[in-house]
């Protein structure tokens, strides 16, 4: 009697995931494509696939010197907080001042030469 029960169970397990599975093949059909935003064209460029390619690698190049400005100006904020924390302990002012405008000539370097280094890439 248990077994006869248990096979009911497993077929109408089998038969639910048999209706699930189908359900969730019928999805891709269901879900159309309508709605998606088109591709954005590159800041300069366009037309071709030669004039879009190079205004991607362009806007590529600009997004890079973006990173690298952010990057160095972590770095030089992170070396300021650790000489302001050791200027505390050990009273040397001298050196965190150094330190800090280093840092912002550094930054403000980074910053000029990346925006020197757009029209360069200019297609």
């Amino acid at each position: 009697m248990k077994s006869s029960m248990m096979i009911r169970h497993i077929t109408r397990a089998k038969r639910s995931l048999a209706h699930l599975v189908g359900l969730a093949m019928s999805l891709p059909a269901i879900a159309m494509a309508q709605g998606l935003p088109d591709l954005e064209e590159p800041s300069t460029g366009g037309g071709g696939l030669r004039d879009t390619i190079q205004g991607h690698m362009y806007d590529f190049g600009i997004l890079i010197g973006l990173l690298l400005a952010t990057a160095v100006f972590l770095v030089v904020g992170s070396a300021s907080i650790a000489s302001f924390k050791e200027a505390r302990e050990r009273e040397t002012w001298g050196k965190f001042a150094l330190t800090v405008v280093v840092g912002v000539v550094l930054v403000i370097a980074i910053i000029w030469l990346t925006t020197e280094a757009a029209p360069i890439l200019m297609p």
